[in-house]
């Protein structure tokens, strides 16, 4: 799924000791030597107290220790037990005090941090906002970890908005592919029970304040899901409930943020009727959405030129943001 590696077969990897075991420095220096980290980030783990105990039922990995994380060449990150959070500071000369917590896609087995990560934030740096590339739980944790894993960042991000320079009502989610999902889910289940731990923090908001969506997972019905999306988010042993549950054009209200989506008609991996059916149970609520269907364009295409018109999605985003007023540049304190 959107050319990400096989992870059942060996690759060349970095395996990086555990983050929350190692000084804040030492971190930063692995995960740039890596490949992992890109210029001027800081590394924010969302669980300082613990990783919640989480784990899909039937995982293979509750037979072992899922340790340690695993980066490729490609920027493929799987056997993620520490999730966390990397903030790139937004343009000196144009901060808008708009952020945006990026989840890259990965059919909810491992990462694609590099093309649906760290690109999405350069190019978001350079518009005056400041992203948040997240490393969140996948692959043998399962359901609740994920939506856990995004809806504490949305919790840190606003709780700390002063910290960084932002705007608490100008938070936004995006994701690709399952990370479209991700990022769906914290716009639809931003409330849920599954998503709290019991700390603190789950006193505050995790309601995103609008969405980007690039060619989501949102449905798991037969026929329009992505089936690894769903067997790695879900499990084997699903019922029909869970599975018409975590569609998420079935949890749209007219409480979920405004939303722009993404997708192409060339896209075979995740077909295309997942935004639409995403578009139009936002329609149906009455809430605020742009959806940009382009003709050409491979599923994963991310910044990559030579997907016809779809390579300049960027832009028709940038347009959308604006149009929002989510560009204007934030007044000096």
């Amino acid at each position: 799924m959107c050319g990400h590696p096989d992870t059942r077969e060996a690759h060349r990897c970095i395996d990086t000791p555990s983050p929350m075991k190692l000084p804040a420095l030492l971190l930063m220096s692995l995960l740039l030597a890596s490949g992992a980290g890109f210029a001027g980030e800081t590394v924010i783990p969302l669980w300082p107290e613990g990783v919640p105990a989480t784990m899909r039922p039937d995982a293979p990995a509750l037979r072992g220790p899922v340790g340690p994380e695993r980066v490729d060449a490609r920027g493929w990150v799987t056997r993620i037990s520490e999730p966390r959070l990397e903030v790139m500071p937004a343009a000196i000369d144009r901060p808008t005090g708009t952020a945006v917590i990026i989840c890259p896609g990965g059919g909810y087995a491992g990462l694609s941090r590099e093309r649906e990560g760290y690109q999405y934030a350069r190019w978001l740096s350079t518009l005056g906002v400041t992203p948040f590339v997240l490393t969140n739980r996948v692959g043998d944790y399962g359901h609740p970890a994920p939506l856990q894993d995004v809806l504490r960042a949305v919790r840190i991000v606003r709780s700390r908005a002063a910290e960084f320079g932002i705007d608490p009502a100008r938070i936004g989610v995006m994701g690709s592919s399952a990370g479209g999902h991700l990022a769906a889910s914290a716009g639809t289940l931003y409330d849920h029970a599954d998503g709290r731990t019991g700390a603190g923090l789950d006193a505050v908001s995790a309601r995103p304040d609008f969405l980007i969506l690039m060619y989501p997972v949102i449905s798991m019905a037969e026929g329009v899901t992505h089936a690894g999306s769903r067997e790695n988010l879900l499990g084997k042993q699903r019922t029909p409930e869970q599975e018409s549950f975590f569609s998420l054009e079935n949890r749209v209200t007219a409480a979920t943020p405004p939303t722009l989506l993404v997708h192409t008609q060339e896209d075979t991996a995740v077909p295309i009727e997942n935004s639409i059916r995403f578009f139009q149970a936002l329609t149906k609520a009455g809430v605020p959405a742009e959806f940009y269907a382009f003709e050409k364009g491979a599923h994963g295409m991310g910044l990559r030129d030579g997907n016809g018109n779809a390579s300049n999605w960027t832009k028709r985003a940038e347009e959308w943001l604006r149009f929002r007023g989510l560009l204007e540049i934030a007044p000096k304190s």
